[in-house]
């Protein structure tokens, strides 16, 4: 749903000096027949391997048919997806949900080329406006462009690629835009992440991990459109009401760029299950061997404690950031920062509460699984940890 190129951006910035000149030069356009010659498109890009590419994206086409004149073979694609690793503080902004993200008109063979590129397809659905629908959103495009409109506060399911071209869409039809109901389609934003992230386990499980119990709630057709091909879906079937008169809201549908072939980069070789068990296959071998020599292993403790608090901090952050579905995370009771504060104590082998404040957080944690999903393996980690509350307190007492 984004795009980071930074030529990318560079192109959309000399590009847009362009298309402002020649606006301004043709605010006297014709008479609204002229816009009988000018279509105007929902674009929709399939996903590609790129992390940042595995949800889709969505832009709008202007193309305009006409032969002569000054706007004569206009071809562009005005895309709410661009940004730019290098701005500072990049991944910090993005965890608190401060990225700002910025509107910019890419020439239609620059954008098909670039996703021919990584073998995504691109689907066109013609819209069904009337030439003044049509004028309304050029002047909505023209004002969008200009430079205190055209960057906005990303929001990754409620205002992103995919929900800007909506809603400008929606602002510029003379009616209203009726969406037909999805039967027994109801997912959650963790349930629609995951169908984009299935071949992808780690990026399902980062994202697991940040998400929060807001993210397991059903979700409205309305939400669902935060994804470009439930966007897409819902076009094909949406109509318009205008003056009690009913049209379909895309008159034609055709594929631009066809899908080609993508290089597939494998994850590492394990998956988070995997690693889960094998976290506790150790702990348990970790386990016989303290029970034999009466004596736990301190350094196994510290190193669970240290990337449980450092996890835990991490979680920490994120229930202050604007990310609406971070907010309340129920896995910050097993990855909790307090495991940082009891290291000395555990390292010093002293009397130490944490074994029974650990026990206390997971047991709370379990009934929380009623209320969240978790990520992958995150309850064989919720054993390890018990199993390490047991055998210091048994070999303890």
């Amino acid at each position: 749903m984004k795009q980071k190129n930074n030529f990318f951006r560079i192109l959309c910035l000399l590009f847009t000096g362009i298309l402002t000149t020649i606006q301004a030069q043709g605010n006297d356009l014709p008479q609204l027949e002229y816009y009988d010659s000018v279509e105007v498109s929902l674009l929709t890009c399939s996903p590609h391997e790129e992390i940042y590419s595995l949800y889709g994206h969505s832009a709008l086409r202007w193309h305009d048919l006409h032969t002569q004149g000054a706007h004569a073979g206009e071809d562009i694609a005005y895309n709410w997806g661009i940004f730019s690793f290098d701005k500072p503080y990049f991944v910090l902004r993005f965890v608190f949900g401060l990225t700002d993200y910025e509107l910019g008109p890419i020439p239609m063979n620059s954008f098909c080329n670039y996703y021919s590129y990584w073998g995504s397809s691109v689907t066109e659905q013609v819209l069904n406006l009337s030439n003044e629908e049509k004028a309304n959103l050029r002047e909505a495009l023209r004002q969008n462009l200009l430079p205190e409109n055209r960057i906005y506060r990303y929001n990754y399911f409620y205002d992103n690629c995919s929900t800007r071209p909506r809603n400008i869409i929606e602002k510029c039809i003379n009616g209203t835009i009726k969406y037909a109901d999805r039967e027994d389609y109801t997912p959650s934003y963790r349930d629609m992440i995951h169908t984009a992230t299935r071949h992808h386990p780690w990026a399902r499980f980062g994202n697991d991990m940040l998400l929060g119990v807001k993210a397991d709630q059903k979700t409205t057709l309305r939400e669902q459109e935060f994804l470009p091909e439930n966007l897409l879906y819902d076009f094909d079937r949406a109509t318009i009401l205008d003056n009690g008169l009913y049209r379909p809201l895309v008159k034609e549908r055709r594929m631009i760029v066809t899908p080609g072939v993508q290089m597939i980069e494998e994850d590492f070789p394990l998956t988070p299950s995997q690693c889960a068990w094998l976290l506790l296959g150790v702990s348990l071998i970790i386990i016989i061997l303290e029970w034999k020599r009466k004596k736990t292993f301190v350094w196994w403790d510290l190193l669970l404690m240290a990337i449980q608090g450092l996890a835990g901090c991490i979680l920490f952050v994120m229930l202050f950031s604007q990310h609406p579905t971070t907010s309340t995370n129920l896995q910050i009771l097993l990855l909790n920062p307090l495991a940082l504060f009891f290291m000395v104590s555990v390292a010093k082998r002293r009397k130490t509460r944490w074994w029974r404040i650990l026990v206390t957080l997971a047991v709370f944690f379990l009934i929380g699984g009623f209320f969240q999903n978790y990520a992958e393996g995150m309850m064989i980690v919720a054993l390890c940890l018990l199993l390490r509350v047991i055998i210091n307190i048994k070999l303890k007492d």
